[in-house]
């Protein structure tokens, strides 16, 4: 019997967002049942839910509420984070929170998406809370957006205020600068265009939104990246019978973003010294070359002082070092910025002490103004320079998100305050 290949298009993150009960969560929960990716034992335990609230049908939202909180007031919360796949293709949706008080939660999860479906309710149209959500999009880099267009049952599936909405959305897209949009009409209550084209959408002849996920390019494939390995710790094996072991110093991370073979030539910051790879290794095992996202041990030809912290890069394509840094902030804290304070800054696995230096202007997402700030408020957006201790090796944010990012962290309470994206 021959077996056929099925292609295996990688892992896609896709974010889910949009304003209160455009039907985020009951979404995600259609897309799950119509892929047959629940268990049965969780559709038994929704199907006893909706049943006690006097449902006649499923509330699929339950799948991704998990709180109690949001279960008793119908709404998100938190960020909930939902696994499956479909045999070509495995994903991590991140189903974020409509209000406006959790606009953290929001940027938290759309900082590693890739997709960014933005949902709008048919009979409200574009709300602030989808225009603010947009621009989030726009501002943590996620390259491609799905303006999905909801509840189309409740405007009894009408092409012309379909129509309207999206003319609507594309002038405000122009407007903040987003480029791959895509629109489609849907029905997630009843199923309409997620996974089954359905029978009442027969005037839209697009693809259905899993066939557009299915399509989407995944993270780290459509432009040549940089090789960049921040080391996160330094293998050296103290009790082994082993004499091939005594002089062992393997330099243990994750490629955070380009490739790396076996003899390649790379530098090592801060002290920019030069040396090649001797082999690479996962699990004990050799390998011919390690990719993006990938958690290996390096060992190198020479011996190099390296330690966490450090970054080993592709000799000859060395991000900028800088004591420097100026970002866009989000803050996450109830408690203030406080231009006065000193903060721990944690640029991939390095960090050091750093202070506000200025503040340029606070962006009211609203209205997309700036306006003059001397502090942050918690879900403030905010661009500003940061003085550090120590120099970090980072790129802008549009050319790398993992070592273009950062987060702040209170050095009295460890927790974390803000997160940055560099410019």
């Amino acid at each position: 019997m021959s077996t056929q290949h099925v292609e295996d298009r990688g892992l896609l993150r896709f974010l889910t967002c949009g304003s209160v009960d455009d039907g985020k969560s009951t979404l995600i929960g259609r897309l799950l049942f119509d892929t047959k990716a629940i268990l049965a034992d969780t559709l038994t335990a929704i199907e006893k839910t909706s049943s006690k609230r006097g449902m006649t049908a499923v509330d699929l939202s339950l799948l991704t509420d998990g709180l109690q909180a949001e279960r008793e007031q119908g709404i998100t919360i938190d960020v909930a984070y939902r696994y499956f796949s479909t045999g070509t293709r495995k994903y991590i949706i991140a189903d974020a929170p409509g209000h406006e008080q959790y606009t953290r939660n929001m940027v938290t999860a759309a900082s590693t998406a890739n997709v960014a479906i933005i949902l709008i309710d048919a009979r409200k149209g574009v709300l602030t809370q989808t225009r603010r959500h947009s621009y989030l999009t726009k501002l943590v880099g996620i390259p491609h957006v799905v303006v999905a267009v909801n509840k189309m049952d409740l405007v009894d599936y009408d092409q012309a205020t379909y129509d309207r909405i999206v003319g609507e959305y594309k002038a405000f897209a122009d407007q903040i600068g987003l480029t791959d949009v895509r629109f489609i009409p849907l029905s997630a209550l009843n199923g309409d265009m997620i996974v089954d084209r359905g029978e009442r959408l027969d005037w839209y002849d697009g693809p259905t939104l899993i066939d557009i996920l299915e399509a989407a390019p995944a993270a780290h494939t459509e432009k040549a990246e940089s090789f960049r390995f921040p080391v996160q710790y330094v293998c050296r094996p103290q009790a082994s019978d082993d004499p091939a072991l005594h002089d062992y110093r393997g330099f243990m991370g994750r490629v955070e973003a380009g490739e790396i073979k076996v003899g390649d030539t790379v530098t090592v910051l801060p002290n920019g010294l030069t040396t090649r790879v001797k082999d690479i290794q996962l699990y004990g095992e050799s390998l011919p070359k390690a990719i993006h996202e990938q958690s290996v041990t390096l060992l190198l030809e020479d011996e190099i002082d390296i330690s966490r912290g450090d970054m080993i890069v592709a000799a000859g394509e060395a991000p900028a070092q800088s004591k420097q840094v100026e970002a866009l902030v989000c803050w996450l804290s109830e408690t203030p910025l406080s231009p006065a304070r000193t903060y721990w800054l944690r640029h991939t696995t390095r960090e050091v002490k750093a202070k506000v230096a200025s503040i340029a202007h606070r962006v009211d997402i609203n209205t997309l103004a700036n306006d003059s700030a001397t502090t942050l408020a918690m879900n403030d957006i905010a661009r500003l320079t940061l003085k550090l201790a120590q120099p970090v090796f980072a790129d802008s944010y549009t050319e790398s998100r993992a070592t273009g990012a950062f987060i702040l962290i209170d050095e009295s309470t460890n927790n974390t305050v803000g997160a940055g994206m560099i410019v």
